[in-house]
């Protein structure tokens, strides 16, 4: 039984979500009207997870993060609205150590949760396994080895060094705990990175522009959405659009960015397996670098275990430092990884194998 408590300033709302998770079962649920009611709920329910609406009254979501990190960290869902200024108070609680979000189809008030409601509760499920950001940043100095090639295992003082450098190409695939884990990864990367940098992180179409002008402004290399065909440029970060997925293809041999509707074949948008292949088919496979980030499920990790296969390098990130270690575990269980690394470790692995 999941303890959960809903935090939102609509009635409305709380009772949708309420019988939302009643009908699925497995959880003992509690609500709150606003942030104060929220701290004092955490303290006295002590809930597994937490469901935080942003724009309340008396205390709003971002100050009640701030308050039950600081008192009792537990992981937290963020329930906001479609909007540009929503994307950003989101982004803004996952920086506070919230776990995920998920966005309200129809604003602040939806009537159409039926909509976002396997996403919901797939999230708060895999969030009630999660740990709290307080006690993820424990264990970054450890590494988990990974099981199919022991021998690639980076040593703790150096980084790996092989392979050429010419032509390369950084995939990064992630969900769950992306936004934050990016935000730890992408600014440790140098302006003189020799290679384009290529992100398919799960989010709505509304969140990745502003997510992409958030990283421009803590990171070294240019950080761009991918929301028109582009050239691909050495030092510079495409971030695969929302709502639709991300590609890579080739227009005058010119190796461009390219994105898609949404592939209904596919699980997850923008989609880590349709980047990874396309990158197989217009890339030298050993060229290419796939970087396996948190989140649910498996996307990419077939893509990502045949670069590997096919001479490339990959990273699955540590279960010590993963919100949720779904992907990287799917990419190592098909002997997929070379090297697992905590997200502190990452960057400078891949800036190791980027030297010439």
């Amino acid at each position: 039984m999941i303890k959960l408590l809903i935090v939102d300033d609509s009635a409305l709302m709380r009772r949708q979500l309420a019988q939302l998770f009643q009908a699925a079962g497995g959880f003992d649920i509690r609500q709150a009207r606003n942030g104060v009611e929220a701290v004092t709920e955490n303290r006295d329910f002590q809930p597994d997870v937490v469901t935080l609406d942003i724009n309340m009254p008396e205390m709003d979501g971002i100050t009640a993060l701030s308050l039950i990190m600081a008192e009792r960290p537990v992981p937290v869902i963020m329930v906001s609205s479609l909007t540009e200024k929503g994307a950003l108070a989101t982004f803004e609680a996952l920086n506070l150590g919230a776990v995920d979000y998920v966005a309200k189809p129809g604003g602040t008030i939806s009537l159409s949760l039926e909509v976002v409601k396997a996403d919901l509760l797939a999230k708060v499920r895999a969030a009630a396994k999660s740990r709290p950001a307080k006690f993820r940043s424990m264990g970054l100095a450890t590494a988990r080895p990974a099981r199919t090639s022991p021998d690639l295992l980076a040593p703790k003082s150096t980084a790996v060094r092989s392979g050429p450098a010419s032509d390369g190409v950084l995939l990064i695939g992630v969900s769950t705990g992306g936004p934050r884990a990016l935000e730890q990864v992408l600014p440790l990367l140098p302006a003189d990175f020799p290679w384009p940098v290529l992100v398919a992180q799960h989010m709505p179409a509304s969140f990745t522009a502003p997510f992409a002008a958030r990283l421009n402004t803590s990171c070294e290399l240019e950080v761009v959405e991918a929301a028109s065909p582009m050239p691909v440029q050495a030092g510079r970060v495409y971030i695969g659009k929302g709502g639709a997925d991300m590609v890579l293809t080739r227009r005058a041999n010119v190796l461009t960015v390219l994105p898609k509707p949404e592939d209904s074949s596919q699980l997850w948008h923008p989609s880590v397996e349709l980047l990874g292949r396309s990158a197989l088919q217009h890339c030298n496979p050993r060229h290419l670098v796939g970087v396996m980030l948190t989140g649910m499920g498996y996307d990419g990790a077939d893509a990502f275990a045949d670069i590997k296969r096919q001479g490339g390098k990959t990273i699955a990130e540590a279960e010590s430092t993963a919100v949720v270690f779904g992907m990287p575990a799917e990419l190592i269980e098909r002997g997929g990884a070379s090297l697992v690394l905590p997200l502190d470790k990452i960057a400078a692995q891949v800036k190791a194998w980027a030297q010439r």
